[in-house]
């Protein structure tokens, strides 16, 4: 082995080490880099010229310090309060990307966003204050999260609140009693919270990871009508964002296979007025047809493509061929 060789192990290695520091040794995430230190070596094997060779370690070097910065942040944000995380998220401002937000997720008077304040903070930002927080995290600090003034804050709760139940939710603790327990009290917090899910994003993270999955599991708040009141309650709420919960959540359902609750609430909001509702019904139709079958789409579409707005209906058949789509286009 040549020495600009050694010096290219030396230095994916050392990247490799220090990733793993950052992530805390999180199992996947270190199989995941071993198979990227695999492709760098397999990479070093079919580099044909030591000039290439010396560019791939030039930029590995220059790597480092966003290394060693995700190794800093991800140590020095651990063992969070609420207040400390918002704190922390504060000093992470950023007025240009605040702006391009606020015109985004339509903020102004008038507009389905109004009032709404952001922090300028990119949804990968906000994944990685959720990562670095422990999984003990007190389920009581959440509320203060979920009540922040800003976007990003809340969405930091909600996406708490979904780690936590995602761990809940394995096939092992599916049944679990504690689990079960565990799970409920996630579910309630977040029904307890649901308005301050107040746009389009913040539901569409977290909805069917919380709600859609626990449909779909053992609860001691009760059976399958209990589960459908539920979900009634929200699709008849006058608040928008519930609403859009109701149907939203499906997603999960209809991904493990049960078009029951798709089917349910796409026709009870059929003729919602509002356009994030249309295009939630049709994206919710859409999935359905992918995950189940393409044949209840089409049943459902026979029954009520010339009601449906056009919005939900273009959703709806967008991945269907073409000639297909001009038909239902044309009912």
């Amino acid at each position: 082995m040549n020495s600009a060789a050694k010096v290219y192990h030396f230095v994916i290695a050392t990247k490799l080490l220090l990733t793993f520091l950052a992530l805390k040794f999180n199992p996947s995430d270190i199989l995941l880099n071993f198979y990227r230190f695999y492709l760098h070596f397999e990479n070093y094997h079919i580099l044909s010229s030591p000039h290439t060779l010396h560019n791939v370690i030039f930029a590995n070097l220059l790597s480092f310090p966003f290394v060693l910065l995700q190794l800093f942040c991800t140590f020095a944000i651990d063992m969070m309060t609420a207040s400390e995380i918002i704190e922390f998220m504060e000093s992470q401002q950023d007025d240009a990307q605040r702006q391009i937000l606020m015109r985004f997720f339509k903020t102004g008077p008038g507009e389905y966003g109004e009032g709404d304040q952001f922090l300028g903070l990119k949804v990968p930002q906000t994944r990685e204050v959720v990562g670095a927080v422990p999984k003990d995290f007190p389920l009581s600090e959440i509320p203060a999260l979920l009540m922040s003034r800003w976007h990003e804050v809340r969405l930091c709760g909600l996406l708490i609140l979904v780690a936590k139940f995602e761990r809940l939710a394995t096939k092992r603790l599916a049944n679990d009693e504690a689990a079960i327990r565990s799970r409920d009290e996630i579910l309630t917090m977040y029904l307890q919270y649901a308005e301050q899910a107040n746009n389009w994003d913040l539901v569409d993270l977290s909805v069917h990871k919380i709600l859609g999955h626990w449909l779909l599991l053992p609860s001691n708040l009760g059976d399958r009508d209990y589960k459908i009141k539920v979900l009634d309650e929200l699709a008849q709420s006058p608040c928008l964002w519930k609403q859009r919960m109701s149907i939203v959540c499906s997603w999960k359902t209809s991904q493990q296979g049960d078009p029951s609750w798709c089917l349910r609430y796409a026709e009870i909001h059929l003729h919602h007025p509002h356009d994030l509702m249309h295009k939630a019904v049709g994206w919710m139709l859409r999935e359905m047809g992918k995950r189940v079958g393409m044949d209840l789409l089409r049943d459902f579409l026979h029954q009520h493509a010339h009601e449906m707005p056009r919005t939900a209906l273009r959703y709806a058949i967008e991945k269907m061929p073409e000639p297909e789509r001009q038909y239902w286009m044309q009912i």
